[in-house]
């Protein structure tokens, strides 16, 4: 195997781990909570875990965010000024975004795995911060090492995040995935209505 496909080794290692905890989450889906340490409310009281949830529920959106940069990552010379300006944006946000998302699950997975590490939901969400931290390191590499193959490693990690984050974030997740697709949709409009030449299409003048 040459060097430059060696890349692909600690991707591959990542996502047999990440199979390996969705398949445990499977194999327990009764898995109640168990007893753990609970983590005091920055505010005094109850209601921390809300606070956590809503952490969790933002990384999907983030996500959506950052993987919409896949639609226009070749679009900074798009017929379309909104698609050259937004790919402009996404570029630059790009890593941001992955970082964010990162920080918040990483956050948001120690306070439910300290609180309720017997969850059933705690395996997929093991297996999300796994890729996504995977993702991270992928997108550190790529600035230094620039082939195919460490962008491919990086989009199949992107793409594997999906299933891992549907299981485990439910209808935010699904909702996360309309948007992107949506995105994906909303740039071949741009294109199609602007028109080769980047002038709005409509009728003919006389």
């Amino acid at each position: 195997m040459s060097s430059s496909r060696r890349i692909w080794i600690p991707g591959m290692i990542a996502g047999l781990i990440a199979a390996v905890l969705l398949i445990a989450g499977v194999l327990h889906p009764g898995a109640g909570p168990a007893g753990g340490v609970r983590l005091p409310h920055p505010h005094g009281g109850e209601g921390s875990e809300e606070w956590f949830k809503r952490m969790g529920t933002a990384v999907p959106f983030l996500g959506a965010a950052s993987f919409s940069w896949f639609w226009v990552r070749r679009k900074r010379k798009s017929p379309s000024a909104p698609v050259r300006q937004g790919a402009r944006l996404l570029s630059k946000l790009h890593p941001f975004l992955g970082w964010a998302a990162l920080a918040l699950i990483a956050v948001h997975g120690t306070y439910f795995l300290l609180n309720k590490p017997g969850d059933s939901h705690i395996y997929s969400g093991l297996a999300a911060l796994v890729l996504l931290a995977a993702l991270a390191a992928y997108g550190v590499i790529i600035r230094k090492v620039r082939n195919k193959w460490t962008r491919s490693v990086h989009r199949s990690l992107a793409l594997l995040w999906v299933p891992a984050l549907l299981l485990h974030a439910g209808g935010s997740a699904v909702l996360a995935v309309a948007v992107t697709l949506a995105a994906g949709g909303l740039v071949w409009l741009l294109e199609r209505a602007a028109g080769p030449d980047g002038r709005t299409s409509g009728p003919k003048s006389r």
